[in-house]
């Protein structure tokens, strides 16, 4: 079988979220450092490193797409990805409201990404590896939920449906 590929395009409002949240993170070093005193302390030059670790780290968690292959579905990060495996994949269907009325209990919440752990009330506890929330597809197994936002939904859907 071959692979089947679907990018992950970024909403309109997640490009907002990370051009705004990157430039305060690389602000905030350059406004420190043109203020630096004389002796600097360890808590000022964690302050200073600190911000740029944070952008570069979720930049290497950013969803590039997603792959399937055979009963596997990857998720593409900048330089290595992500196995799922779709054994005991129960439901597969596309979502635009899936994540509505969403609190995030673990993860990142909008810089390149909303990927993490989520909770709301249709879907209850659920792993997100998004982009554009407007193409959600909701994949529930037996002891977990997924929702994930491949570029042709529909598609991504008719691919992976079980049998």
């Amino acid at each position: 079988m071959t692979p089947t590929q679907f990018r992950a395009p970024w909403s309109r409002q997640l490009k907002w979220i990370t051009t705004i949240t990157a430039s305060l993170l690389l602000a905030i070093p350059i406004l420190l450092l043109s203020k630096a005193p004389q002796a600097q302390s360890t808590l000022y030059n964690v302050a200073i490193g600190l911000p740029p670790a944070t952008l570069l780290l979720s930049a290497l968690f950013a969803i590039r797409g997603y792959r399937i292959e055979g009963t596997n579905l990857f998720i593409l990060r900048p330089g290595w990805k992500t196995r799922i495996s779709l054994q005991g994949l129960s439901e597969v269907k596309s979502d635009p409201q899936a994540t509505h009325g969403s609190t995030r209990i673990f993860g990142n919440g909008g810089l390149f990404g909303y990927i993490g752990l989520f909770h709301n009330r249709r879907l209850g506890r659920y792993r997100a590896f998004a982009t554009d929330l407007s193409k959600s597809v909701v994949l529930r197994f037996p002891q977990r939920t997924l929702v994930i936002t491949p570029d042709k939904p529909e598609q991504f859907v008719a691919e992976i449906t079980p049998t």
